[in-house]
């Protein structure tokens, strides 16, 4: 089960990060993706285990690519992804995702 179309009401611009280059961060292709955007400051674990405050979680379908340090735009605000997890139920109902935690 997937999470319902209905429920992805915004709209994300993602440019995926690839790594580090000679003058800084290096992105992919910007490419455009329905979501939930959900405005919640919490306390989250970045990929190192530090403890970092997230401005807005993003909910989308899953296969879309948003590693950590991607550069996100949604509703006029341009974000750095700190983490991504697929929220997948392994068969059971539940809405399968992918949940993008965003500074």
């Amino acid at each position: 089960m997937l999470l319902p179309d209905w429920l992805l009401r915004h709209t994300a611009v993602i440019r995926p990060h690839l790594g580090a280059g000679a003058y800084g961060p290096v992105f992919g292709d910007a490419s455009t993706e329905p979501c939930l955007a959900d405005d919640e400051r919490r306390m989250v674990r970045d990929e190192k285990g530090a403890e970092v405050v997230s401005e807005i979680t993003l909910y989308m379908r899953p296969g879309v690519v948003c590693p950590a340090g991607s550069e996100v735009t949604v509703n006029g605000r341009t974000t750095t992804v700190i983490a991504s997890y697929v929220r997948d139920g392994g068969g059971l109902p539940t809405p399968d995702h992918l949940e993008v935690v965003c500074q």
